[in-house]
């Protein structure tokens, strides 16, 4: 068999896997690899930044349910991914991250642009390689793959030293994996599934939590399949969004710090809840002694570490999410009267929850409110897009106003919390759906972290839009400020920002500016007509809220629900009345 160089195994065996295209950026170690990639099937995406790289393979993971992958070169490079390694580690999504590393001679001697990218990453990813000697590249890059998509998923870096680049080897596919140590289980346990199904039936009150993982294990009919079947309420956690479908009669919206009033009585009020591919998020469950205080708890997770770790639960299932919930359905028994009565009125009593605080906003015909253009987004898209997010109140704003109706259809960086994902996870999500219209619902802050991928976007003629929801603060932080630090708005004002629409046309992408409310429909038909990438600077309310809104420390219960509402309690935050 003919020999060839570690760069051409490399980019073989990411050939093997199906990989159709890598996001990264080159240097010195990494030379050889791009001179293999010149020639390559593979379609390689420079980024700007590498941040960007690691985000905008999350984003075409996400969207797409393949393994992501990047690549960056030693020192630098490689520390420029940390951050987006770390968003995907935190939000469980399928990525390989390809580091170069200087020859391993050097290793340890402070070379230059030497980092021990394998230590610095060793928290935030499921395994790491350090590949020595080229007879172990094909498998290394075979199991980093199955590791990343198996399981819980997670990112994986495999560091490629130059002189293991440069080695001459022969080729050989690898047959099998057996990794010892790392066998996840996928089927629930059987006698674990009879008992949550006991716990089900006696219910009167039940309720679903599902997460992520619905998503992420394709299970979202079978988790419609359960609920319809068996008349229970559903609600969904920020990364769970498009799960169930927005709209349904049984749908609660999303829960915790900022989820739907009805969502969070319904925990709170529950006797039986049913928690699927999620981990229980401090930003989901607020102060832990009031969270479904009163409920029976059923949780079903791929990753046995996450079962009991925030809350304990009375029947653990671990396994994939789709195969339990499918195993369950086939196991389940149709409602009696009885039961059906007293569901139908836990949803009847849920409906109430939902008509006396619906998510809404004050409308107005001269000032844009951000909450109105995500509702302009929803309509003029007919909900069919594919929503990106930066992180804070624009986050919020999108995943309480734009009705997701599929999976895969929501992107946002929930555990880590990453200003800057939005836009490159924008651009990844459109390389991997070319015919989708893809939005990045941004802050202005959160969009200059990483605004010069523009240039990733025209050069690749991606036409993804981004809606700047800008208010000229930092405005999460802002709105804590007020609630909680008398409008002490320390460093939150960003008194000098760039005009977006000229910094869009510099780049070669369209620009538009709004400040009419009337406006706000026909720019965004304009913007998702034109070819290319576009950027909106919609000048909105400059202090508007999210609410609901649970504070620190506090229990669902305790919404501030809006100002000057009036209902079961009323609290002076920063001069102003709330109910909470």
């Amino acid at each position: 068999m003919a020999e060839k160089s570690g760069a051409q195994i490399l980019i073989d065996s990411l050939v093997r896997e199906g990989v159709e295209v890598v996001f990264g950026y080159p240097g010195g170690v990494l030379l050889g690899i791009f001179d293999v990639l010149f020639d390559s099937e593979i379609n390689f995406v420079l980024t700007r930044h590498e941040q960007g790289a690691a985000h905008m393979a999350d984003g075409y993971a996400r969207s797409t349910g393949k393994v992501g992958v990047c690549l960056a070169t030693s020192g630098p490079g490689a520390t420029n991914l940390v951050t987006g390694i770390a968003t995907a580690y935190m939000d469980s999504i399928p990525m390989v991250a390809l580091t170069g590393q200087v020859p391993t001679a050097m290793i340890g001697g402070d070379a230059f642009q030497e980092a021990d990218i394998v230590g610095i990453t060793r928290p935030v990813t499921k395994h790491s390689y350090l590949v020595k000697d080229v007879r172990d590249l094909a498998r290394t890059i075979k199991e980093a793959f199955h590791i990343a998509s198996t399981g819980r998923p997670g990112p994986v870096l495999i560091d490629l030293p130059k002189d293991v680049m440069a080695a001459m080897g022969e080729y050989v596919e690898p047959n099998g994996l057996e990794l010892q140590g790392y066998k996840p289980v996928t089927e629930g346990n059987p006698k674990q599934i009879e008992r949550a199904l006991r716990e089900i039936e006696k219910a009167a009150k039940p309720l679903i939590y599902a997460g992520g993982g619905v998503i992420l294990s394709g299970g979202a009919d079978e988790l419609k399949t359960l609920a319809e079947s068996q008349h229970i309420p559903v609600t969904t956690t920020l990364l769970g969004l498009g799960g169930f479908p927005a709209g349904h009669p049984l749908y609660l919206g999303m829960l915790g710090m900022h989820g739907t009033y009805a969502a969070n009585m319904a925990v709170s009020d529950c006797d039986l809840l049913i928690a699927i591919g999620a981990r229980f998020d401090d930003r989901v469950t607020g102060k832990l002694e009031g969270f479904a205080p009163n409920a029976v708890k059923i949780h079903i997770d791929i990753d046995p570490s996450a079962i009991s770790k925030n809350v304990v639960v009375h029947t653990p299932i671990v396994g994939d999410v789709k195969r339990v919930l499918t195993e369950l359905n086939k196991r389940q028994k149709p409602l009696e009267p009885s039961h059906r009565a007293a569901r139908e009125k836990w949803v009847a009593e849920v409906h109430h929850w939902q008509e006396e605080h619906p998510l809404s906003y004050e409308h107005s015909d001269k000032v844009i409110k951000p909450q109105f253009v995500v509702e302009k987004i929803y309509a003029v898209t007919k909900g069919e897009a594919i929503i990106c997010t930066e992180v804070g109140q624009n986050q919020m704003w999108a995943a309480q106003f734009y009705g997701f109706k599929r999976p895969r259809s929501f992107l946002s960086s929930g555990g880590l919390g990453t200003m800057g994902y939005g836009f490159p996870a924008a651009i990844g999500a459109q390389m991997g759906n070319p015919g989708a219209v893809v939005f990045d619902i941004a802050g202005d802050g959160s969009f200059q972290m990483n605004i010069q991928e523009l240039a990733t976007a025209v050069q690749n003629c991606l036409p993804v839009k981004v809606a700047i929801l800008n208010n000229h603060f930092l405005g999460m932080v802002r709105q804590w400020q007020e609630f909680f630090f008398n409008k002490r708005y320390s460093h939150t004002c960003l008194q000098v920002e760039p005009d977006f629409k000229k910094v869009a046309e510099a780049y070669g992408a369209a620009g538009f500016r709004v400040e009419d409310p009337a406006e706000v429909e026909p720019t965004l038909r304009e913007a998702i007509a034109y070819p290319g990438p576009c950027v909106i600077d919609f000048q909105v309310d400059r202090e508007e809220n999210v609410y609901p809104m649970v504070p620190a420390g506090e229990t669902l219960r305790n919404m501030i629900l809006g100002p000057d509402k009036k209902s079961h309690k009323a609290v002076k935050v920063a001069g102003k009345d709330y109910m909470v």
